[in-house]
């Protein structure tokens, strides 16, 4: 069987690596001649699924636990399991309670253990919420692991160029915010970051900041570097990061430590993350075509989840036809036999 995924996002590339290797033959198209850099390229990497539950369904949590193994497996050496770290001012400490009677997995840290936890924040919160068992990644380098380990086992890529998908057996759509306005209730959420460089702060673990306005994500990178966002507007526009959201990133990242305001501003981006009203993606069927898509703000978390769906999907299309195959030769080679027993009764 041969199975053409379009889109070269976190949701395209986990779905051809799942038919991969599952053992279906697969193309992957983009229309760009480039890999995408839309949601994906902007996405923050972090394999959080207790935090996330705080403001989203039981089904991220039960499905985002397999995404750290998963990442583990598909991109060696790129997935950092130091956990999490939850803190917010002394004067928004309910934003704290709050915060960990919606979640699980976590347990409370004081002023010396977050100080044990991230040296550089020491003195800086009285308490905290730390939750060991989250980790993060790089997206960058680990969609750029995930498309070199793909064109090992032989799946083909075809940058720019249009493919009649009439060749296909199925085609996996995983165009993201593209097929925003094309498939129903689906909308667009805008996200908004932008990377600070310092060798003042270090830090071995995504850092939150709770706030009841902004809440606020620190996620270190190489060295010295750290992606900092959080926005979720409703919006399809894309565009550069609006001044707002830009002055918020930045007077919060000060709350968490005031070396940040000597840091550079190296990089700004934007992405428009798909969502259905829900929040929750969905593998969905239209004739031959599956459709991945409404990832909202979970896209590395719950993309290897419905990857596996689709390809399960696919599989079990291969094996019924495998099956109306045996059934149809079987039935030829039965309605044979009786043709031919037939004749020998009818000789004299």
């Amino acid at each position: 069987m041969r199975v053409l995924v379009k889109g070269t996002g976190v949701a395209g590339l986990t779905a051809a690596f799942e038919l991969a290797r599952s053992g279906v033959t697969v193309e992957v198209s983009e229309r760009n001649a480039e890999p995408s850099r839309g949601a994906s390229f902007y996405a923050g990497g972090m394999l959080a699924p207790w935090c996330e539950r705080e403001s989203a369904e039981e089904v991220v949590l039960t499905l985002g636990q397999a995404a750290l193994d998963w990442w583990d497996e598909a991109t060696s050496g790129l997935v950092v399991r130091n956990g999490t770290l939850v803190v917010a001012p002394v004067r928004d400490k309910a934003e704290l309670s709050r915060f960990a009677s919606r979640t699980s997995g976590y347990c409370w840290v004081d002023e010396g253990e977050i100080a044990n936890l991230e040296p550089d924040l020491a003195s800086r919160f009285r308490s905290g919420l730390y939750f060991p068992g989250e980790g993060h990644l790089d997206p960058r380098l680990a969609l750029k692991s995930l498309h070199e380990r793909l064109c090992a086992m032989g799946v083909q890529f075809h940058m720019g160029v249009p493919l009649d998908e009439q060749r296909f057996d199925r085609v996996v759509d995983c165009t993201g915010s593209a097929a925003v306005g094309e498939i129903c209730n689906l909308r667009g959420v805008r996200g908004e970051m932008l990377y600070l460089a310092t060798r003042d702060i270090s830090f071995s673990r995504p850092v939150r900041l709770l706030h009841p306005r902004i809440p606020l994500y620190i996620v270190p990178r190489e060295p010295g570097r750290f992606m900092v966002g959080a926005t979720m507007i409703e919006t399809e526009e894309t565009g550069a990061i609006s001044a707002r959201s830009m002055m918020e990133f930045l007077n919060a990242a000060y709350a968490v430590h005031p070396a940040f305001a000597e840091a550079q501003i190296i990089e700004t981006g934007t992405g428009v993350r798909p969502a259905y009203p829900d929040n929750l993606p969905d593998v969905t069927q239209d004739g031959g075509t599956i459709f991945i898509n409404g990832a909202y703000r979970h896209g590395f978390l719950l993309s290897p989840a419905m990857a596996r769906k689709a390809a399960e999907i696919v599989c079990q299309t291969l094996i019924q036809k495998e099956k109306d195959h045996e059934t149809s030769g079987e039935w030829r080679r039965a309605r044979s036999c009786r043709r031919d027993a037939s004749r020998v009764a009818r000789q004299p």
